[in-house]
């Protein structure tokens, strides 16, 4: 493919594409944490772009380096997204029943330990963009990453926002929804993953 809108916009679109998942865990981080003060989403929103801006490069590399390899781990993605984002979203709904017992408690703090695991679980599927852009010279893949990463940041950005307004309007119940969102996209990338 050359430089054209038609790159662009199939970047933009990929982007859209894989930033669904990272929007929605966005949007249950929102929620479980209301008060979240704009320099956090913009952490939250950064870190899912670098991740999805990550992964196909990633991709890209094991493509013109180490293909045979790739094609073995691949089977395993939807596995470990499952794991992540379950293990994820078990522990914020256990959160939200203490909170239950505890009423002077306020709402669980994203740590930057899950937040790199949502980062991960969310993004690991987009390794396989890097068959998609494997085409591409490493300057075009680069730029097809990097449009991705901004159309995430955009999103995740936009996921907190949303989820912050129904999380004060949601108030003790955000911790649990938060915890269901994230293990039914675990069940939703396993379930279109293996079958």
């Amino acid at each position: 493919m050359n430089w054209s809108f038609g790159f662009v916009a199939q970047s933009i679109l990929l982007g859209i594409g894989l930033a669904m998942d990272a929007f929605s865990v966005s949007l249950a981080n929102g929620l479980n944490e209301p008060k979240m003060r704009r320099r956090k989403t913009c952490i939250i929103a950064g870190a899912f772009a670098f991740f999805q801006a990550l992964m196909p490069m990633t991709g890209w590399v094991c493509v013109h380096t180490i293909a045979q390899y790739f094609k073995t781990f691949e089977k395993m993605i939807p596995w470990i997204a499952l794991l992540l984002l379950v293990y994820i979203g078990s522990g914020m709904i256990m959160d939200a029943f203490k909170k239950d017992s505890d009423e002077n408690e306020t709402s669980t703090k994203l740590g930057l330990k899950a937040l790199l695991l949502q980062g991960i679980a969310t993004s690991i599927d987009a390794l396989s963009v890097g068959f998609t852009i494997s085409h591409y010279n490493w300057i075009m893949a680069l730029v097809c990453s990097l449009i991705i990463a901004a159309v995430t940041f955009i999103i995740c950005f936009a996921g907190v926002v949303i989820g912050k307004k129904f999380g004060t309007w949601l108030s003790n119940k955000a911790c649990f929804l938060g915890g269901a969102i994230l293990i039914f996209i675990g069940i939703e990338i396993f379930v279109t993953g293996v079958f």
